[in-house]
């Protein structure tokens, strides 16, 4: 059985669940979800600046209505309920958790605990700190020993 840490940060959607499910085949996977709740506000001004390079200025103005910090843990509990339930709905074995530690240190655990094979990081695009190699996938590649594979969103959530 291959072993996928999978490192969300909103609820999967039926096209992320149908991606992430597919990408072995017919290898049998067994999932590890990671979700990072949203950060701080030193944060919101970079998801501000990806969603102007988007064009997506509604969702910029917007960015101050979204739970952050401390405020931002009962959404991503049910945005990570909501994942794990579509996991098991499309057949596969899957378990998570929150982020509740520096998510590359979440990230490293989870990999050395369920002796995974890779990180599948699906993200929306984060323009500026893809520039930056300041990304969890670029991050995470120096940490973790195993495979990272980043991949984007198929849709909003």
């Amino acid at each position: 059985m291959f072993t996928s840490v999978l490192m969300i940060e909103k609820a999967l959607t039926s096209a992320d669940v149908e991606f992430v499910t597919t990408l072995h085949g017919e290898e049998e996977v067994t999932f590890q979800v990671l979700l990072q709740p949203r950060g701080d506000q030193a944060d919101r001004l970079l998801r501000a600046i990806d969603d102007v390079a988007m064009g997506e200025l509604d969702e910029a103005a917007r960015e101050r209505e979204t739970p952050e910090g401390d405020a931002a843990t009962e959404p991503a509990t049910r945005a990570l309920q909501v994942s794990l339930s579509a996991l098991h709905q499309a057949g596969c074995q899957a378990e998570g958790r929150l982020a509740e530690t520096h998510p590359l240190d979440a990230l490293k655990d989870i990999v050395e605990e369920a002796g995974a094979d890779e990180v599948i990081v699906l993200t929306d695009p984060h323009y500026v700190e893809e520039f930056f190699h300041r990304d969890w996938a670029s991050r995470a590649r120096h940490k973790v020993g195993v495979p990272v594979l980043k991949l984007f969103s198929h849709s909003k959530a």
